[in-house]
């Protein structure tokens, strides 16, 4: 069952987290779509908020960059 999705933007604290785990889905081979799927699901967010993240992490070079 899909984790209810927040519209509110997360903290910094937690968008690192996201990012995080994003990157490293996407360094299991599981795919840039697919991870962005998978960690929308696991944090209960959007894949939509999941890019912006995306898009924000590597503007910063947030870690694991």
């Amino acid at each position: 069952m899909p984790v209810e999705q927040r519209e509110e933007t997360p903290s910094e604290a937690t968008r690192r987290e996201i990012f995080q785990a994003l990157v490293e889905t996407q360094d299991q081979d599981v795919g840039v779509v697919r991870s962005r799927k998978v960690v929308a699901e696991r944090f209960g967010v959007s894949e939509k908020q999941v890019k912006q993240i995306e898009e924000e992490g590597i503007d910063h070079e947030w870690p694991p960059l």
